[in-house]
């Protein structure tokens, strides 16, 4: 689902235009933000069109992937609640994307060995089997759109983006009101 709704973003000089009537209006934050959300939203049409070939949607790929036992350092099975944290839902989303998954038969929820009360979710063989079909074309896809940069581009970008994260959870961390966030920006 995309973020952005425009096709043709706005020319650098049409944005300086317009701080002139919003003093507030970085043109160059502006511009940036505009293509970084531009960028996601191409990015997640290219995967989310590969996902669709496989009938299957980002969010079950995302649960699908968080229970994958072939990633090393990514014990399984895992607790609904655990899966939400990782994958940044709310525990009811979480639920919905896992009633689907057990209704497809690629997981399966079971009584959690060490505390009964609890349910654990895993991979089923059929699950397992839809992850080794989609992921092939899943990092061939990754590697495709990345080819225009070097290595060194690559880590640089990395590096920019993590910036940019750890900035927007300073940001959204805060119940500072908008004007008051400009006080907690770097200069």
């Amino acid at each position: 689902m995309p973020l952005l709704l425009l096709k043709d973003l706005p020319r650098y000089e049409c944005l300086l235009e317009a701080a002139k009537s919003f003093p507030d209006l970085d043109p160059s934050a502006s511009e940036v933000f505009l293509n970084l959300l531009r960028t996601g939203d191409e990015v997640f049409r290219v995967a989310d069109h590969h996902l669709a070939r496989h009938n299957i949607s980002q969010g079950r790929f995302t649960v699908l992937m968080l229970l994958l036992d072939k990633i090393e350092n990514c014990p399984q099975p895992r607790t609904p609640a655990e899966l939400a944290d990782m994958a940044g839902v709310a525990r009811a989303t979480m639920t919905g994307l896992i009633d689907t998954l057990e209704r497809d038969g690629l997981v399966k929820r079971e009584p959690d060995p060490v505390d009964r009360r609890m349910m654990s979710v895993a991979l089923t063989p059929k699950g397992e089997a839809l992850m080794r079909t989609i992921l092939p074309g899943h990092f061939k896809i990754m590697a495709a759109l990345m080819t225009e940069l070097s290595e060194a581009e690559r880590k640089t970008l990395v590096r920019l983006l993590n910036k940019i994260v750890r900035q927007a959870t300073t940001l959204s961390s805060t119940s500072a009101a908008p004007s008051d966030l400009l006080a907690a920006t770097p200069a």
